[in-house]
C-alpha cells in the first residue's frame, strides 16, 4: 500500500465483491468514478457482462445478473475515515450512520453510503 493510499480493502456482503448486481454498467462506471475515485481495470461479457474497478489496494466489480442489488454491497476498509467520507460528501455522496462499531474485541470508525444502484457500502477504519 502506499502512503497516499486511502482504500485498503474491500469485502462482499454476500458473495463476491467482483460481482455486485447492478442493472446498466456503463451507469456505474460513470458513478463509481466521480463518486468513490474508482477506475476501470477490466470488462468481460461471459459469463455475463462485468466490470472490475479499483482504487488504491480494493478492487470491486459490478455485474449484469439477476441479483437484487438493495440485498447486497461491500465492506471498504479504509485509513483517514474522515478524509474519506470529506472526499465523499465534497462530490456529493450522502453519508449516513457516522459512528464507532465494535467487531470482535476492535472499535471501528464506520459510515455507510447507499449507493444510487442500491447497493450499500459500509467504511470502516479500526481506532487505534
Amino acid at each position: 500500500m502506499s502512503a497516499d493510499a486511502f482504500f485498503e480493502a474491500a469485502y462482499p456482503f454476500l458473495e463476491d465483491v467482483t460481482t455486485l448486481p447492478v442493472k446498466d454498467l456503463d451507469e456505474a462506471v460513470a458513478w463509481y468514478q466521480n463518486a468513490f475515485g474508482l477506475s476501470e481495470i477490466e470488462r468481460n461479457s461471459e459469463p455475463f457482462p462485468q466490470v472490475i474497478m479499483e482504487r488504491d489496494d480494493a478492487k470491486i466489480g459490478f455485474a449484469i445478473t439477476d441479483a437484487d442489488p438493495t440485498q447486497d454491497g461491500a465492506a471498504i476498509l479504509v485509513r483517514e475515515i474522515q478524509q474519506v467520507r470529506d472526499e465523499l460528501e465534497g462530490k456529493g455522496v450522502e453519508i449516513a450512520n457516522w459512528r464507532v462499531d465494535e467487531r470482535d474485541g476492535q472499535e471501528l470508525q464506520v459510515f455507510f453510503v447507499v449507493a444510487p444502484d442500491g447497493l450499500c457500502y459500509y467504511f470502516h477504519e479500526p481506532i487505534k
